[in-house]
């Protein structure tokens, strides 16, 4: 009969513990977890009575001057209110600002000599302060961006329309990726307050 080998049972001690301690640091981490759905009917703010996509369709949205910025505001729009339009009695206002840049991508001519920009990319960016209706106090100021790519074929019209069909596109997109940045600011706005 041998005695156990000192070095090996070191070993697995040290194993166990760096395993246990592995347990004890992922229960953690999955305690603290705080991920819940967008689309749930859980209340985003504390104390609310309404659920999230009622508390979304209470945003009011300040008009805007350019037809780009009207895109995205139109589309923001229907998505906070799924289709209902604003609200009657906002609780909360939004002051938007959009801005677009187009830039030409790519030089890909294959049948003249010509350096015509056959790609281009729009940018549009927007700005926004969502600010409690009633109180006026400022919830969250951003600023998010979308680009989109088209092509610039050598007729005119062809080519602007192709940029206008960029623009949409980043609208629809922008008006989307505000909606979550949204959504995240009231949760937030939520901990603040309620904390």
């Amino acid at each position: 009969m041998s005695l156990p080998d000192p070095e090996k049972t070191d070993v697995t001690r040290l194993l166990r513990r760096a395993a246990l301690c592995g347990l004890v640091v992922s229960a953690a981490l999955l305690s603290a977890c705080t991920v819940r759905p967008l689309y749930s009917s859980a209340p985003l703010t504390a104390g609310s009575q309404v659920g999230a996509a009622a508390e979304l369709s209470s945003i009011s949205i300040k008009p805007v001057k350019t037809r780009y910025a009207q895109q995205v505001r139109n589309n923001l729009i229907f998505a906070l209110g799924q289709g209902a339009g604003e609200p009657a009695s906002p609780v909360y206002s939004l002051d938007l600002g959009v801005t677009e840049l187009v830039e030409s991508a790519a030089i890909v001519q294959i049948q003249t000599d010509e350096d015509e920009p056959t790609a281009g990319t729009v940018t549009l960016t927007a700005n926004y302060v969502l600010t409690d209706a009633k109180t006026g106090t400022t919830i969250a100021t951003r600023k998010r961006s979308i680009s989109s790519s088209f092509d610039k074929p050598r007729q005119e019209f062809a080519s602007y329309r192709a940029q206008i069909d960029a623009e949409n596109r980043a609208a629809r997109e922008l008006a989307d990726l505000l909606r979550l940045s949204i959504a995240q600011d009231l949760a937030k706005y939520t901990k603040t307050v309620a904390g």
